[in-house]
């Protein structure tokens, strides 16, 4: 006889980028008093257990960090609201941080810091990464003519101070990759990301995170969809993006921006991670990978995202969405060792 496999699998990441008071700048160092009090439902989703397992400080800007600037708001090219404070904040009650690298505001820096020096960036990124005791995302939103050949050299220099840890108890070894909701943007990342990075015999990058599209699915349905794109990929492309393993992935949903308050932060039973989470858990590989499931879900993004529309600050705090969902789902805090299949 033999055991079924599973064909489920449960939700292991389960984060919120963040984008501080102002827009995701980190510009300013944060009064932890103030910063408790609008984002205390990350640590604490009623229960005294936190709503995440994971906070993505973004963005810090590639060009900046690769000249060491100083200036309004950044020191030696850090935002100055990234502090080891708010690191301490989230690592105190077991959530795990990374600092994110871009941001579609940034790619034209990611460009010119990858034109100049990849091979030293990568450096500055993993030594920042030794100095706050976090990982690294890359977030570089280049649709049209990426530069992946600097973008390799970044990830060579990271890997080569931080090396790849399956078991994921070094903070550091931490490095993951922003590709779009779906196959058919940021295609030439994608592609070299999903064949270079993300495959599972010989895995360099920890895993990828399916974006937010341009605006929130309408349905269960629509954003499934195109999560489902990463797992099948696009054989009719030149190159062609191959399949990626459900256990390499997250999906994506919004939980602020816009003109009205989100049921995925703030009503779980009507939201998006409520209505996905079973394809979440079930998603069958299509070509790569063993396991069914994809790793979890991010959600973009905790404070004030951007200077329109709504934010996670109180009242509109999102235990009542994320946070129960990290009860329905029963997230792991801390975050145990991904899936490697």
């Amino acid at each position: 006889m033999h055991a079924a496999a599973a064909t489920t699998s449960p939700i292991q990441v389960y984060g919120a980028w963040h984008c501080s008071d102002d827009a995701c700048t980190w510009a300013t160092v944060r009064d932890m008093t103030d910063f408790d009090q609008k984002n205390h439902w990350l640590v604490d989703r009623g229960d005294g257990h936190p709503s995440v397992n994971l906070v993505v400080l973004s963005f810090v800007n590639p060009l900046r960090l690769l000249d060491g600037t100083t200036d309004a708001g950044d020191t030696n090219g850090v935002p100055n609201g990234m502090t080891s404070a708010i690191v301490n904040y989230f690592t105190s009650h077991g959530i795990r941080v990374m600092l994110s690298i871009g941001g579609i505001t940034y790619a034209g820096d990611w460009d010119t810091a990858l034109g100049q020096n990849p091979t030293l960036l990568g450096q500055k990124a993993a030594a920042l990464a030794t100095q706050l005791g976090v990982g690294v995302e890359i977030d570089y939103e280049n649709a049209s003519s990426p530069n992946l050949t600097g973008l390799q050299s970044f990830v060579t220099a990271y890997r080569a101070a931080h090396p790849y840890d399956a078991t994921g108890a070094d903070p550091t070894a931490r490095l993951t990759i922003d590709v779009a909701a779906g196959d058919r943007w940021l295609t030439g990342i994608d592609q070299y990301a999903t064949a270079n990075w993300l495959n599972t015999s010989n895995p360099v990058l920890d895993y990828a995170n399916a974006m937010v599209p341009s605006k929130q699915p309408s349905s269960a349905t629509g954003a499934e969809s195109n999560w489902q794109e990463h797992l099948t990929g696009k054989p009719t492309y030149s190159p062609p993006i191959p399949p990626l393993a459900p256990a390499k992935f997250t999906g994506s949903l919004y939980i602020a921006e816009g003109s009205s308050v989100r049921p995925e932060c703030t009503n779980f039973s009507t939201s998006l991670e409520s209505s996905t989470g079973s394809w979440v858990q079930s998603a069958a590989p299509a070509g790569a990978g063993t396991t069914p499931g994809l790793l979890g879900y991010m959600f973009w993004a905790a404070e004030m995202p951007s200077t329109r529309g709504v934010t996670t600050d109180p009242p509109n705090t999102c235990q009542g969405g994320v946070g129960v969902g990290s009860s329905t789902y029963g997230v792991p805090v801390p975050m145990p060792a991904l899936r490697q299949n």
